[in-house]
């Protein structure tokens, strides 16, 4: 047996099989109810009666919950809540806090599976497969992994020296104070994840979900209650982000805010933070994801069947709403015209609609604002003398918010779609002559602000190298010969730097790192009884 937990297996969802029965027949029973989502506040269910409801992307005329939006007074009693829970919860001990989380990841490996996975399916349009990978296997690996890594710091971090007469040691002691934890709509994993990982080794916070993810994201807070998290540890406040940061700015007791989310956003709360400092009993830990503009470089001798499955996968699975998708794509002009006729047929195939479809490839993007924008950024390139759409374009958000697969092929590597994030099933192609490999790597690197994910592909060791060094600092997570998508718990640690985040590596022990205070402890066991010094003796002579 391993000393390490192991990734949860991915069911397959395969026909015939009983997983595949089980969730279409849960799908079918959340289709059929309207959940009323309240406040989680000190472990009791607070219904404001400020209501806002939440709807299926793929088919947004069905709701399925009505949620009550925190105000003041509830932000407030929910930041005393978890500022008041922390010493019972530090008390229980690290043991006790770890057999919590890993109940949660025995719950949601078993009977909590389908629930989950299907409302993830519902609430953030996702296949059985996207969700299968996200809300439940990726969340049990960070539940398990993390529990393993913190059982790991006491030892890992004891100093190395204790002289005769003395014992030195170091406590892991959490962060004194709250974590605010504002959460993503695209991985529930990483919505659970965010408030979690601070309170498996001590903290406790305030969750703030996603506006378009309240329904995944409050059976996730059912399902660690029911595991058997003590009240007040994480507080679940639906509602407004920038009110819920200024009370929890407002509050001495901030210790640390957990994001993830736009760099627009992040750079915002960072900001106000710096001006709350004074106010604040110590200086707050910022750990933040906020996106990239993920790329894929070509070389000519590349694996061209492996790049085009590459550029579908990464640029399309779950409408190109991750922040590790495939949005750009340096292809030497040889490459381009090797593998464009297939790769445009592939894309042709792509079946998309409803996720309970199984046959689908695709879903709908997750609402009218993101519908907009992404749909901006094709229009203007339609318009563009440097811009040619070579596939997809199309868009209608009648039903559903669905936007086709979409293929930008420019001749301008700093085009608008080459080096911001759009967040869409949109890829922008550059090409490039194939001798002029070294300056595309270059370009590669100085186009983008963002440094979240990356990949080479190359069939010559030297040329991985030589992008493996040229792009050290473009990619926080960098992949070789495959889609820069897909990280897995303990595996490949996520996290990019530039505007893409702090890189602090969820899914690593780095991570947990952030929400540890630790307190060096020495205990003198033969206590000096003479305050002078052999130095201060006057000499014989």
């Amino acid at each position: 047996m391993p000393s390490h937990p192991i990734n949860e297996p991915i069911l397959g969802y395969a026909p015939g099989s009983e997983e595949r029965r089980a969730l279409q027949a849960e799908l079918d029973r959340q289709m059929a109810e309207v959940v009323e989502i309240p406040c989680i506040i000190n472990g009791e269910e607070v219904y404001t009666g400020t209501t806002t409801t939440q709807v299926i992307p793929h088919k947004h005329g069905h709701v399925i919950a009505n949620v009550h939006l925190a105000g003041r007074d509830e932000m407030e009693a929910a930041c005393e809540a978890a500022v008041n829970a922390q010493k019972a919860w530090i008390d229980l001990g690290l043991e006790a806090r770890c057999a919590i989380f890993e109940r949660c990841a025995d719950l949601l490996a078993g009977d909590w599976r389908m629930r989950v996975n299907a409302s993830t399916m519902l609430n953030q349009s996702k296949t059985a497969f996207q969700a299968e990978i996200d809300a439940a296997c990726e969340l049990i690996d960070f539940w398990r992994f993390n529990c393993h890594y913190a059982r790991g710091f006491h030892d890992d971090f004891q100093p190395l020296v204790s002289p005769e007469g003395v014992q030195n040691s170091t406590e892991i002691r959490p962060l004194e104070g709250f974590v605010l934890s504002i959460t993503p709509f695209n991985f529930s994993s990483i919505a659970a994840n965010l408030p979690s990982a601070p309170a498996i080794v001590g903290c406790t916070g305030v969750w703030k979900p996603s506006r378009n993810s309240y329904l995944s994201n409050y059976v996730l807070m059912q399902l660690m209650m029911e595991a058997g998290l003590p009240a007040g540890v994480i507080n679940f406040l639906p509602g407004s982000g920038a009110e819920i940061t200024e009370i929890a700015l407002a509050n001495p007791d901030f210790a640390g805010l957990h994001f993830t989310g736009s760099t627009a956003t992040f750079q915002g709360l960072w900001q106000e933070i710096g001006l709350a400092l004074p106010n604040l009993k110590s200086y707050p830990r910022i750990v933040g994801e906020t996106g990239g503009k993920d790329f894929v470089v070509a070389h000519p001798d590349c694996d061209r069947q492996g790049l085009l499955v590459a550029l579908l996968r990464g640029s399309f699975e779950y409408q190109g709403q991750k922040c590790s998708a495939a949005s750009r794509a340096y292809i030497p002009q040889s490459v381009w015209n090797a593998i464009s006729e297939d790769l445009l047929a592939e894309i042709g195939k792509i079946k998309m609609g409803d996720a309970r479809d199984f046959t689908n490839f695709m879903t709908a993007v997750i609402d009218k604002r993101s519908f907009d924008k992404i749909t901006g950024y094709i229009d203007r390139a339609a318009a563009r003398d440097t811009c040619d759409i070579v596939c997809g374009g199309g868009y209608d958000s009648s039903t559903g918010y669905f936007i086709e697969p979409t293929i930008i092929v420019t001749s301008n590597p700093n085009s608008e779609s080459m080096i911001e994030e759009i967040f869409g099933p949109v890829l922008t192609v550059y090409l490039y002559d194939d001798e002029d490999f070294d300056n595309v790597l270059k370009i590669c690197d100085e186009a983008s602000p963002y440094a979240l994910t990356g990949s080479i592909f190359s069939s010559n060791e030297e040329n991985i190298q030589k992008a493996y060094n040229a792009l050290r600092f473009t990619a926080g997570n960098f992949y070789i010969n495959d889609k820069p998508t897909g990280a897995v718990v303990a595996q490949q640690p996520f996290g990019g730097a530039r505007a893409s985040g702090t890189n602090d590596k969820a899914g690593g022990p780095l991570n947990l790192l952030r929400w540890i205070s630790p307190r060096s402890v020495k205990r003198t066991l033969d206590t000096p009884q003479d305050w002078t010094y052999s130095f201060m003796q006057p000499d014989e002579n």
